[in-house]
């Protein structure tokens, strides 16, 4: 069996550890990002609420005042 060169074994280890930091800011990221979408997703529903009442109030004026 070939030796295990030490020098390269610690270089493969510090990279190890540079991925397992990526990986974790890249969590967070997601994190953030889904709070984010959700955020987003109330906002729309309220948004179609909005437009929903305020259609509505202008379909009741416009039959109220052309009787039809």
């Amino acid at each position: 069996m070939a030796e295990i060169d030490l020098f390269k074994y610690g270089q493969l280890v510090a990279q190890v550890d540079a991925m397992e930091k990526k990986i974790d800011k890249l969590e967070e990221g997601m994190s953030e990002l889904l709070a984010l979408a959700n955020k987003g997703k109330g906002g729309f529903w309220m948004g179609i609420a909005v437009v929903s009442a305020f259609s509505t109030f202008i379909g009741f004026i416009s039959h109220y005042f052309t009787g039809k």
